[in-house]
């Protein structure tokens, strides 16, 4: 008895005294190997209401807490078979009512366990906010890339739906500002492809549309009726009931570039304010990358129409005498230069065209915008084109009096087809001589010659006479070709003479054919090395087979 009593004792001594329960700063449960509640304090029983004493575990915990206690148990019997870390007992988590707890079990007396329940519902919370916060900074990165990816704005358009329809509703609807009288659309459905379509349809008819299309901030989710929306606004073939609506602008450079529409159905909770903030972020981005595609595409528009009167015309025969034509600028990445070639077409065969090739000093678009103004101004003097100096005299002036600082070399070349022979009457002015390639071979420098245009108040030009016979050609071109330094050290002159040869090897040649050989040769010379604009044009009289009348007497006619 009196050890029975000694051993009841010391029970009852090692009990925690019921103040140092309630001192717990959480909730306490000790249950036994059989899952029986020994003992909880009050706030276990506070939050558990059937956690009393003589309890059952899986009656009055959840059911997470309960599958913890049997895992903890069968941890408590592993020390008998060596195992390596017998005070550790495992951890479990999970919710009771609204909030999360963590419930941690410790070792007791008599292979008793106690849990011990902390709440980490803010710690949770504020883990499933960063988690939010980071898969939602992926996002917008990943669709930054994908949206500046392309500069095409139908592209990106179709992207931006994608995008919102993936992650952010069930669809997405981008609308941009109207073309004509009819709306652009790009319908995207989760997990669909992207439609675009152009409908005559009033953006009014959708609240919020028209504000977002002008830039004002969007009305609130909770503002919108799902059921106002009108027909259109849907995806074909989308049936589901709306639940929630987000409409909100996509700022862009100074204009608005147009407005979102999210839809989700009622399978997914309602916008959150937090989630429409973070539509907006989207928005933005998608803005600015649709904003910058429209912008590059009216550059590129304007620049093609633009460039259109600056780069040099493709030549064909016209009124039976070949014409060729090659130009390559200084810099591989520009299109235009201070180097030009013209054809001015005679009205008829029995009228001379006008052939021009200048040099302008300078490269790039500073030489290209003056050479733009040398060949309009020479096409309005074309009814003076039988007057070479007088037309170079007017030019002269035009140069002078204009903002530009800035000088011209050039050839005029008035062409014109007799019997089986091109007349050619040549003009330089400060350039580099024609060449006439003959049909044994040799080759000719016209002596043509002039002064500036653009540096003097008068000039001086001196006008050669010659005539092609078929097979002949003559080649005008611009001291790109002659300066071109490169050869086998790279310091070398192309030079005329080098040019002469070159072009002596051209007989029988088509004017096509000269000007691919003459550009082959000069880019074999140099290489990858740097040089100036080249251009250059070849005149060729085409081999004739003269054809007899069918009399007999009359002088017949000459053919190509």
């Amino acid at each position: 008895m009196a050890s029975t009593e000694g051993i009841s004792v010391t029970r009852t001594q090692r009990r925690p005294r019921p103040d140092l329960w309630e001192l717990a700063p959480c909730p306490v449960i000790v249950a036994d190997e059989a899952g029986t509640v020994v003992e909880a304090n009050p706030a276990a029983t506070l939050l558990l209401a059937g956690a009393l004493p003589g309890a059952r575990m899986p009656d009055v915990v959840p059911a997470w807490l309960a599958r913890g206690h049997e895992e903890a148990v069968a941890h408590t019997r592993l020390p008998a078979r060596g195992s390596p870390d017998p005070g550790s007992l495992p951890s479990v988590s999970g919710r009771i009512s609204a909030q999360s707890y963590a419930a941690h079990a410790t070792r007791g007396r008599d292979e008793l366990v106690v849990w011990w329940l902390v709440d980490d519902t803010d710690r949770r919370r504020a883990e499933e906010a960063l988690a939010t916060e980071r898969e939602r900074t992926r996002f917008l990165a990943e669709a930054s890339n994908i949206l500046l990816a392309s500069l095409n704005s139908d592209r990106c358009m179709l992207a931006t739906a994608r995008l919102a329809a993936q992650y952010l509703a069930d669809v997405a609807i981008v609308v941009t500002p109207t073309s004509g009288r009819k709306l652009p659309l790009a319908h995207a459905v989760a997990g669909q492809d992207v439609t675009r379509t152009l409908i005559a349809a009033d953006p009014a008819q959708v609240p919020g549309l028209s504000e977002a299309l002008q830039g004002f901030p969007p009305a609130p989710s909770r503002w919108i009726d799902p059921a106002t929306l009108p027909d259109w606004i849907l995806p074909s073939g989308f049936t589901g009931p709306i639940r929630s609506v987000v409409v909100t602008p996509l700022p862009g450079h100074g204009v608005p570039a147009g407005a979102m529409v999210l839809l989700r159905g009622t399978d997914r909770s309602e916008f959150s304010e937090n989630e429409e903030v973070f539509a907006r972020l989207f928005a933005a981005r998608a803005g600015a990358a649709l904003s910058a595609s429209r912008l590059y595409s009216e550059q590129s528009a304007i620049t093609r129409t633009l460039m259109r009167d600056l780069l040099p015309p493709r030549l064909r025969r016209l009124h039976g005498v070949e014409f060729a034509g090659g130009y390559r600028p200084a810099d591989a990445s520009e299109r235009v230069g201070g180097d030009f070639y013209d054809i001015h077409p005679g009205s008829t065969d029995t009228e001379a065209s006008l052939v021009v090739l200048g040099d302008v000093c300078g490269k790039g678009l500073d030489a290209a915008i003056l050479t733009g103004k040398i060949r309009n101004t020479l096409q309005a003097l074309t009814p003076m084109a039988e007057d070479h100096e007088r037309m170079l005299q007017l030019l002269n002036g035009a140069l002078l009096t204009s903002h530009h600082a800035r000088f011209a070399t050039m050839v005029l070349a008035s062409v014109q087809r007799t019997e089986n022979q091109v007349r050619l009457r040549l003009t330089s002015a400060g350039h580099p001589s024609p060449l006439v390639l003959h049909t044994d071979g040799g080759v000719e420098e016209v002596p043509t010659h002039g002064t500036l245009i653009g540096a003097l108040d008068t000039i001086e030009a001196h006008t050669v006479e010659v005539m092609l016979d078929p097979g002949e050609t003559c080649l005008l071109y611009t001291d790109g070709f002659t300066e071109a330094r490169g050869g086998p050290l790279g310091d070398e002159l192309f030079g005329e003479e080098r040019l002469k040869r070159a072009l002596s090897h051209c007989t029988d040649m088509p004017a096509e054919a000269v000007v691919e050989r003459v550009q082959m040769l000069a880019s074999q010379w140099l290489r990858n090395g740097a040089h100036d604009d080249m251009a250059v044009v070849a005149i060729t009289a085409p081999l004739t087979t003269h054809l007899s009348a069918v009399n007999g007497h009359t002088r017949g006619r000459y053919t190509a």
